[in-house]
């Protein structure tokens, strides 16, 4: 059974799957708590090809901090890991 981490944890299974592989707890927190986050496939384009205006969208989503500054490159490399 999942342990409730409160609130502020919207998949707790998730969160907890993802601390067992390694991941930290703010990682683990930000990916469990993205809606849609485990859906594969889709029609979303190649991370190139979008405007810096998507990427930042994209990288408000997960809860990126500084990406203001981040130029377009920097933005698709912080996005992928």
């Amino acid at each position: 059974m999942t342990k409730n981490h409160g609130k502020q944890i919207k998949d707790d299974a998730k969160y907890e799957a993802l601390r067992r592989e390694g991941y930290s707890k703010e990682k683990s927190a930000r990916i469990a708590n993205t809606p849609d986050s485990g859906k594969k496939g889709g029609n979303s384009t190649d991370l190139e090809e979008r405007s810096k205006t998507e990427l930042l969208a994209e990288a408000k989503k997960i809860g990126i901090k500084g990406r203001h500054k981040m130029t377009k490159e920097r933005l698709i490399q912080v996005i992928r890991t």
